[in-house]
């Protein structure tokens, strides 16, 4: 087994670990909201005001992360981002009082942030030297992550325990647990520079110009504001809108966020078969089809408009849920130093969470949450409209993106027709393809 592929199983695991924690400390700060809104007493005004801090944190450092991953490279930042991600914990945590508790909620953003960058940008490395899809699982372990923060958060309190010390005791435990995770990753190899036009855009056939940018960030928004739209209105809807018991409404939120996790978890073999367009596509369809259904669950019978809405919810899961993972690996494919690129693409994404909350509450707050809803509808359709083209775009300017979609999209070999051994097929393992020269890593 030659060192290369060595490397890229070790890499591979290790940002399985950096994704599973990330989501575990989003997890236990999610989690532990309410007993932070009763210790400090904040009320909804307030601890609006400090997931913003936080959102805006994270946005700023995102744009800086960017310059670093391609200054130090992806596996350099991750060794400080992530164990800084879980010691900011501490701020919140400890904060005595709401005006220390907003000045720290920045700094818990911007590691959070930066995390988010370094980890995935190094997710695009070590797909880059697989030559097939991986990315997805990533993202699924992330929400497996979340979804063990929360639940050790709920066996904490039913054990007597506070929250305040469950996060300070994964402030000081959690950074030691990501220092294995970069042990494994890639050895640090700078990608060469880019040439550059004259106002200083990336240039070249495997390089991002920022109009492309700009519309993969554009299809990152509306997938992740239309995310975010489910995240926070799914089980309201069901509740106001469908009048569900109450017990029952949170089920709503559970089937999409269940059915996202499972596509991405099982997602790469999907875009390994279809090439990133038609998946890019098809994710922005069912999305859509999903909304269409919920918009339209109260206007069928009243036994069947809470099962119309929850076939919705899973569509709209299921068709957002590769997403992301396309959209970063459209970037990474593309060569070069991906640093920028990713960050400017994240952080278009990352504002549609920041932005979505806020937009789609003052529409429902005069108008109805049904109208609101009509916004993402509409938005899923825009990541069919937008990512499509940019992917296609990509795949015409940038010859090792249209390489890897070659390598990654093509159905595994028959044996050779003499009787002698089967061709290797890159998509079963890392390695490089002997029938081609690949391109650089």
């Amino acid at each position: 087994m030659n060192k290369s592929l060595i490397d890229a199983r070790r890499a591979r695991v290790g940002v399985f670990g950096f994704f599973f924690l990330a989501g575990f400390v989003m997890g236990l700060w999610a989690a532990g909201l309410p007993s932070l809104n009763d210790r400090l007493e904040l009320g909804p005004a307030r601890l609006g005001t400090v997931l913003l801090l936080i959102s805006g944190g994270a946005l700023v450092s995102m744009l800086a992360a960017g310059p670093l991953v391609d200054r130090w490279t992806s596996r350099r930042v991750c060794w400080f981002a992530g164990p800084f991600s879980a010691v900011v914990l501490l701020g919140p945590a400890l904060a005595p009082s709401y005006w220390a508790l907003a000045a720290l909620a920045v700094l818990f953003g911007m590691g959070l942030g930066i995390t988010e960058v370094a980890m995935n940008a190094h997710s695009v490395e070590v797909e880059r030297r697989y030559r097939r899809p991986i990315i997805s699982a990533f993202h699924g372990v992330w929400s497996l992550g979340g979804a063990a923060g929360g639940g050790l958060t709920s066996l904490v309190l039913q054990a007597g325990l506070d929250a305040q010390s469950l996060l300070i005791t994964a402030a000081v435990v959690v950074p030691f647990l990501y220092l294995p995770a970069a042990w494994l990753l890639l050895p640090a190899t700078r990608e060469p520079e880019t040439a550059t036009d004259a106002s200083g855009a990336p240039s070249g056939g495997s390089s991002l110009r920022w109009g492309l940018i700009a519309l993969l960030g554009l299809a990152a928004f509306a997938g992740h504001l239309s995310e975010g739209a489910a995240i926070d209105w799914a089980a309201l809807h069901a509740r106001w809108v469908l009048e569900t018991d109450p017990a029952m409404a949170p089920l709503a939120y559970t089937i999409f966020s269940v059915a996202m996790t499972t596509v991405r978890l099982l997602g790469d073999p999907i875009r390994a078969r279809l090439g990133s367009v038609r998946t890019i596509q098809l994710a922005g369809v069912l999305a859509t089809a999903g909304y269409v259904l919920v918009l339209c669950s109260p206007l069928v019978g009243e036994t069947l408009r809470v099962a119309c809405a929850w076939t919705g919810w899973a569509l709209a899961g299921v068709g957002l849920a590769t997403v992301v993972p396309v959209l970063f690996s459209a970037v990474g494919a593309a060569g070069g130093r991906v640093g920028r690129a990713l960050a400017m693409v994240t952080a278009f994404g990352y504002s549609g969470l920041l932005l979505g909350p806020a937009v789609l509450g003052f529409v429902a707050e005069h108008a109805s949450l049904p109208v609101a809803l009509i916004i993402p509808a509409v938005l899923a359709a825009v990541v069919t409209l937008t990512g499509s083209p940019a992917i296609r775009s990509l795949l015409r300017l940038s010859s090792s993106a249209a390489a890897f979609e070659k390598t990654t999209a093509r159905p595994a070999p028959a044996p050779d027709g003499d009787g002698g051994p089967a061709a290797p097929d890159a998509g079963d393992r890392p390695g490089r393809d002997p029938r081609r020269e690949p391109a650089r890593d």
